[in-house]
């Protein structure tokens, strides 16, 4: 079924059905014709408010649970209202502050980040989430250091500081000086730069001969830099917290919607890959229930925003993940101010 747009709802329905979503976001229950008919914005008898709320129901914007129940948004029904109807406001001073106090504290960048996905959590009674920028390293210093037969030690630094220690397999038939010739090579022409940039300026200049390297030498170069690039690609990039939020007294009573949730939370990969779909927002975005396939199931939302670097590129997302009676018009304010603040914070 086609979701209608809002312009074609009657004055009457639109408030209806406004009154409806807003009293399902507020209270996790059905909306009935009696609670309706007690808003003193309503002047409708109940026999009246009882047929708008089934032409609703025709149009699949409300959904009844059971007979004699009231009604409550479907999925499609809460992106109309967030599409057409909502109207966000701007989190308050006392928000704003806990927020950007939060993150402020001294320390390392991946503790604001963590910072960030526990308050969101808080402020919300959702789960806080935030997908840290994946951190390419320029290269200060490769070496690589001769261990035993068929082994070597590359010893790597960073433009930061940052030292660490990998092990190289070696072929069984690497001539005498070849570590030494790599070690220099990288030295001599990849400082500064990249892993992905050394990669590539390596590969250019064997491409156009520009190269010294023999090809032991080259293939010890690609081991020296891939150590590297494996390690940057199996950290975390996804901090989660405040999983039990979502542990509510509305969920207890679906527990395998409940275990469906925790399981997807589990797959962090899966959580990056959705977040993913928000890097290239201009703002905020709103993903509801089934609209993602990761949280079909839980039907669950996310609202999610990138955060940008001093030169406007997107570093990394910010976001919760709740229920889909989240209370939208005051998380994504909160959610696009966090992004905001942790854009100043990185520069």
């Amino acid at each position: 079924m086609t979701t209608p747009p809002i312009t074609e709802l009657t004055t009457r329905a639109r408030e209806i059905f406004r009154l409806v979503v807003e009293g399902y976001i507020a209270t996790g229950t059905p909306v009935g014709s009696k609670a309706l008919s007690g808003n003193t914005g309503v002047n409708l008898s109940s026999a009246s408010i009882r047929s708008v709320l089934a032409d609703l129901e025709s149009l699949g914007l409300l959904a009844a649970p059971h007979t004699s129940a009231g009604r409550l948004p479907t999925e499609a029904g809460l992106r109309l209202f967030v599409d057409g109807i909502m109207q966000v406001a701007e989190s308050t001073a006392e928000e704003r502050a806990v927020i950007e106090r939060r993150i402020s504290q001294p320390g390392p960048i991946e503790a604001a980040l963590e910072a960030a996905s526990t308050m969101l959590s808080s402020l919300t009674s959702s789960a806080g989430v935030v997908m840290v920028p994946k951190r390419e390293p320029r290269l200060q210093h490769l070496q690589l250091v001769p261990l035993a037969p068929g082994r070597a030690l590359a010893v790597l630094v960073g433009d930061d500081g940052a030292v660490e220690n990998r092990i190289v397999d070696l072929p069984a038939s690497l001539p005498m000086g070849a570590l030494e010739e790599a070690s220099n090579y990288i030295s001599a022409r990849l400082t500064g730069r990249t892993l992905g940039e050394a990669v590539r300026l390596m590969r250019s200049e064997i491409a156009s001969g520009q190269s010294a390297l023999d090809a032991a030498s080259r293939d010890l170069v690609e081991r020296g830099l891939a150590v590297w690039s494996e390690d940057v690609m199996q950290r975390p990039v996804l901090i989660v917290r405040g999983q039990a939020n979502l542990l509510d007294e509305g969920a207890l009573s679906d527990l395998e919607r409940v275990r469906s949730l925790l399981d997807d939370l589990e797959n962090k990969q899966s959580v990056a890959d959705l977040l993913e779909m928000a890097r290239e927002a201009e703002s905020t975005r709103i993903f509801i229930g089934s609209e993602n396939r990761l949280f079909a199931l839980s039907g669950s939302s996310v609202i999610a925003s990138p955060y940008r670097d001093r030169d406007g590129r997107v570093v990394g997302v910010v976001g919760v993940i709740g229920p889909t009676r989240l209370n939208y018009a005051r998380v994504v304010p909160m959610v696009d101010f966090t992004a905001q603040s942790l854009g100043k914070l990185i520069g």
